[in-house]
């Protein structure tokens, strides 16, 4: 605390990330990086990159990988956003679209970052409980008489559940609030969802936001886009225009463009993710866990004997740390990563041990 703080500052509850502990041989299980590395393509565009065009500035409208998402999706360049990571796309989101007389929408139960976004905008939100089985009802989105939103957001899968929302349902919460802005946060959609990006043509209200660090394996870059009608892109870029005109760098530029650019790596790195998690979610069933449904590349599980705090502690003790959130309803669970099979053998082998002492 400081007398010289503003009282923006004195109120706000910063996001606290994911813990990057370093400890020798770590099984890091906590923060949905991706357990594979990026495509080869992308570390050598990054390495050729690394010449003397670094003294000059990149280019700030990142045209190229603009182009380069837009064809990736059907969509035109000028319907696609670029930021540093998809937190500054939600960030500048926040500000440009997000923000009305009416209140913000979102889960109960989601991603911590967007409470504090409302804080530091001073955004009035309303937060929309999930189901007893920790679900959207989409119903709950949907006009009733005059109450309604004055926008929209939540991602999907969710997060930390990792609960996935039909994008038929996702499809009807969008076309029945025409007057608001509904943000569909996919970051981990690559792992088993439909991405609601198809549908971007269709309704002028939506926004789709992705990002580089999950799927692509490239946390390390900071890079994320958004898509959506060129209206509400061109609100992003004059947030952006008048905060930072220069996001992202030409190593980061041309590492992405690289990778949209891999196709078949990408693929064949998400399914590689996804056989882990369906042999995971088994095995931590035959160990008595409950495992919510997951179309992310994590998992969300509680053991009805075990307290959640108490596992992770005993994880961390053996070199595997998981994540664990001191929230209500949610105190119980852990949320795991999906490594790659050897890391998630040794979790299991761990667990094992520790619920037969």
């Amino acid at each position: 605390m400081s007398r010289y703080w503003s009282a923006v500052v004195h109120g706000l509850t910063p996001y606290v990330p994911g813990e990057q502990p370093k400890l020798d041989n770590l099984v890091k299980l906590n923060t949905n990086e991706h357990p594979y590395g990026p495509s080869p393509r992308a570390l050598e565009a990054i390495r050729a990159a690394t010449g003397d065009s670094l003294r000059l500035y990149p280019d700030p409208n990142a045209d190229a990988l603009k182009a380069a998402l837009a064809q990736r999706h059907g969509l035109l360049p000028q319907q696609i956003f670029v930021g540093n990571g998809s937190d500054e796309v939600l960030a500048h989101a926040f500000m440009a679209l997000l923000k009305h007389e009416r209140p913000l929408y979102f889960p109960d139960i989601t991603y911590s970052f967007y409470p504090v976004y409302c804080g530091l905008y001073d955004i009035a939100h309303r937060t929309v409980p999930l189901t007893e089985d920790f679900s959207i009802r989409a119903e709950d989105y949907l006009p009733q008489g005059d109450e309604r939103a004055g926008a929209i957001i939540f991602p999907n899968p969710n997060a930390p559940t990792g609960r996935l929302l039909a994008l038929a349902e996702v499809e009807g919460i969008v076309a029945a609030n025409p007057e608001a802005v509904v943000l569909i946060d996919e970051a981990y959609v690559d792992f088993g969802g439909d991405s609601a990006i198809t549908l971007v043509d269709k309704y002028p209200n939506l926004l789709v936001v992705h990002t580089f660090s999950k799927s692509r394996s490239l946390a390390g870059l900071r890079v994320g886009f958004a898509a959506g009608h060129p209206a509400l892109i061109e609100a992003l870029e004059r947030v952006k225009n008048s905060f930072n005109s220069y996001p992202l760098d030409r190593l980061a530029i041309a590492g992405a463009v690289a990778s949209v650019a891999d196709e078949e790596h990408f693929q064949q790195s998400c399914r590689k993710v996804i056989a882990t998690r369906e042999t995971l979610v088994a095995q931590m069933g035959g160990l008595g866990f409950a495992v919510l449904p997951s179309a992310a590349n994590f998992i969300f599980a509680r053991h009805p004997a075990h307290d959640a705090a108490a596992l992770a502690a005993a994880l961390r003790q053996r070199a595997v740390i998981v994540r664990h959130f001191k929230a209500p309803r949610i105190d119980q669970f852990l949320r795991i990563t999906i490594g790659t099979d050897a890391q998630c053998e040794i979790l299991v082998a761990a667990l094992r041990e520790i619920l037969a002492g």
